[in-house]
């Protein structure tokens, strides 16, 4: 099984594991578990921006650099194959230079179409996780699994589906989670060190009462929208992701089907992460229409040529027609 993962691997020493410029858990312990299985290799983890504080709770994040391994036999890609969440690599033109002439290998789980325009193989399955597909690559290939690697796998699979609570969920990630835990991979330690690192200062839950007072409400109730400017940004993400700390607040308002915390930034960026519920599981969808992706529940996207204003104008459209199509 993955025959082209084992057919990637052939006669490279050195690999370069690469996350897009929107690291999650689920792309760091994707990225932390190969290191691991790719015993052997030289290996280098590479992301193009620092490594979030909330993260910080893998123990082995700090092996992820900003600096590109220029001399990398072969480079692999995980937790994406979208183009749009590798810009900032292709921004640089010596990373794309090289990554137009190596071999490349992207490992995904997204729905999202390949749209990678440089020459690569890829494996992408639709899973409530990469690091699951991660896992089951290394099962199909024989690789030896340390318990190391199955912390990193199983806090990837965690992250991404709300601590195997998300719709995605099936039972053969309840049973990858029992093989894990048999590898020594305690969840109850997992989770310990991952509520350590969500402690908030009393700053940032100020912070978050702010945001809680900014968020604006569309479509009868159905759609919250929060407006994360650049100067919040500057301010607080180093120290807790202003995403993370109030979307699911907002998802869990009474009423509310859709809710999107949209940055804005001065080069005119706007990014947009999208939570929904069971509901109404078009966040993949509304992503898409900005050339986004991810899942039904949880997606995200990036635009440059949009106002907040605009984008929240074409949010309460495209929302209130995929609402009433879903009716």
């Amino acid at each position: 099984m993955y025959t082209k993962f084992s057919n990637f691997l052939k006669d490279k020493e050195k690999i370069c594991i690469i996350q897009a410029e929107n690291p999650d858990g689920d792309s760091l312990g994707s990225a932390i578990a190969l290191d691991y299985l790719l015993d052997g290799k030289d290996v280098s983890l590479y992301c193009p921006i620092d490594v979030p504080k909330y993260l910080h709770y893998f123990s082995d994040w700090s092996r992820v650099t900003n600096e590109f391994d220029y001399k990398a036999d072969g480079y692999i890609i995980v937790d994406t194959a979208a183009s749009i969440l590798l810009s900032k690599l292709l921004e640089d033109t010596a990373i794309r230079n090289r990554l137009f002439s190596a071999p490349v290998l992207v490992i995904d789980h997204h729905e999202t179409p390949d749209d990678i325009e440089f020459t690569h193989e890829s494996i992408i399955e639709i899973r409530p996780a990469c690091a699951e597909l991660i896992y089951r690559i290394a099962k199909g290939q024989k690789m030896t699994i340390n318990k190391e690697a199955a912390e990193a796998i199983f806090q990837g699979i965690l992250s991404d589906t709300l601590g195997l609570t998300s719709s995605s969920v099936t039972a053969e990630t309840f049973e990858i989670a029992a093989e894990l835990t048999n590898l020594g991979a305690d969840v109850s330690v997992l989770e310990d060190k991952r509520r350590e690192f969500m402690k908030k200062s009393p700053r940032i839950l100020d912070y978050k009462a702010d945001l809680i007072k900014r968020i604006e409400y569309s479509l009868d109730g159905e759609l919250a929208t929060v407006h994360i400017p650049w100067d919040d940004i500057r301010e607080y993400s180093d120290e807790y992701n202003p995403n993370v700390l109030i979307l699911e607040e907002m998802r869990l308002v009474e009423g509310v089907k859709v809710a999107v915390a949209v940055k804005t930034y001065p080069d005119g960026k706007i990014t947009g992460k999208i939570r929904t519920g069971t509901d109404a599981p078009i966040a993949d969808k509304i992503a898409g229409y900005f050339g986004g992706g991810g899942h039904p529940f949880a997606a995200g996207f990036r635009t440059y040529d949009m106002s907040y204003e605009d984008v929240v104008h074409d949010l309460v459209q495209i929302i209130t027609e995929m609402l009433n199509d879903a009716a």
